[in-house]
């Protein structure tokens, strides 16, 4: 059975690293691969909006770091977001460098999302 775009999850990295292509693509199926950690989501679903080269500072410090947004439609239970905020900040240590203390997430869950020209 195909999987509805509506169960699509979105997830924006935006990094200070600049990365290539072959980075990205790894970066890319690793989340892909994690995602299904949490029920009802897949690689098929999954939307990766990547943004390297990004100037970034933490407590007024320019950094090598990297953000992950995560946005998901309907909502999981937190060992789900645990299992895949892990599997994430482990997908973007191997494929950057970066250390965990440079590693930031947040999880979103929406009841609505918009696709195919109307609101699910």
């Amino acid at each position: 059975m195909k999987k509805e775009v509506f169960d699509m999850p979105y997830i924006a990295i935006s990094t200070s690293k600049i990365l290539s292509d072959a980075q990205k693509d790894a970066l890319k199926t690793a989340l892909g691969e994690k995602i299904s950690v949490i029920p009802g989501k897949s690689e098929a679903a999954l939307m990766v909006d990547i943004a390297d080269g990004h100037t970034m500072y933490m407590a007024g410090e320019k950094r090598e770091l990297a953000f992950l947004d995560v946005r998901c439609f309907g909502s999981t239970e937190f060992a789900n977001k645990k299992a895949f905020t892990e599997a994430a900040f482990e997908a973007v240590r191997q494929t950057t460098g970066l250390p965990e203390d440079g590693i930031y997430l947040t999880y979103s869950e929406f009841a609505n999302w918009g696709t195919r020209g109307s609101m699910k």
